[in-house]
């Protein structure tokens, strides 16, 4: 008799869980830059580096990005949690987010009117290429342009370590700080190297296997390694037969004579 399913069927919904929470600053011209919380936001290839976000048509940022064609994506810190939730529930149209939230607008690598937040670690500016409108969302399509981080968080080897600067996740409605490490991408399959005292173990195991296998033959290796020892000491320490009187040889000591 089959054993009847443990799982619950829900209806379909968005369940991608944790994601980035991730502050889009965008401007266009003659306004105010904005800033809106995008959880909806991810890598979508390698070469060329490109993203996506997804915003509601009815977003004040919404419009600004489609018109200037540009936004730049800054990564949240544990203290720029709040500023995040406070600008994904405030609209541009009422509020100066930057300035409201005590944050500084700087201008973007290769961006034409969207700012980067200096106080995020990390700043991707992005240039749309293409809009997919997608149902609730219209999905922005971009290449990453230019990337500015923060010096001190690079490591002694001159890489940007992300685990010390405190990033954020997304889950559920709900903010997390990012937990301890696990494991590194191909940790599962990569051959750890044995330490001397296993590498040891290992070849006396294969040793006794052998042995074993071929009983006497280990016992006949040390008896003969056992004979080359003693003959390379007495040969160290000279053969007593084959030295020479003191003084010379006698017939010669004769002839001199």
């Amino acid at each position: 008799m089959n054993k009847p399913p443990t799982k619950q069927i829900w209806r379909a919904g968005n369940m991608l869980y944790p994601l980035p929470a991730v502050m889009v600053s965008c401007a266009r011209n003659g306004e105010k830059p904005n800033i809106i919380t995008v959880a909806w936001a991810g890598t979508v290839c390698t070469n060329p580096p490109m993203v996506s976000v997804s915003i509601r048509p009815e977003r004040h940022s919404y419009g600004m990005i489609e018109e200037s064609g540009e936004f730049v994506i800054n990564l949240v810190t544990q203290e720029l949690v709040r500023a995040c939730d406070w600008c994904g529930v405030r609209s541009g149209l009422d509020h100066d987010k930057f300035a409201f939230c005590g944050l500084d607008a700087l201008p973007a690598e290769g961006m034409t009117y969207a700012p980067l937040i200096a106080q995020s670690p990390v700043n991707i500016a992005c240039r749309v290429v293409q809009k997919i409108p997608l149902g609730s969302h219209d999905l922005f399509l971009a290449k990453v342009v230019s990337i500015h981080v923060d010096p001190d968080g690079l490591d002694e080897k001159g890489r940007y370590d992300l685990d010390r600067a405190g990033l954020v996740a997304y889950s559920h409605g709900e903010y997390f700080a990012l937990g301890r490490k696990l494991g590194s991408f191909g940790y599962s399959v990569k051959k750890e190297k044995p330490s001397g005292r296993e590498m040891e173990k290992e070849k006396t195991s294969r040793r006794e296997t052998e042995n074993d296998r071929n009983p006497g033959r280990y016992r006949k290796e040390e008896k003969r390694s056992g004979r080359d020892k003693g003959n390379r000491r007495r040969r160290k320490k000279g053969n007593p037969g084959s030295r020479k009187p003191a003084g010379g040889d006698p017939e010669k000591r004769k002839e001199k004579g």
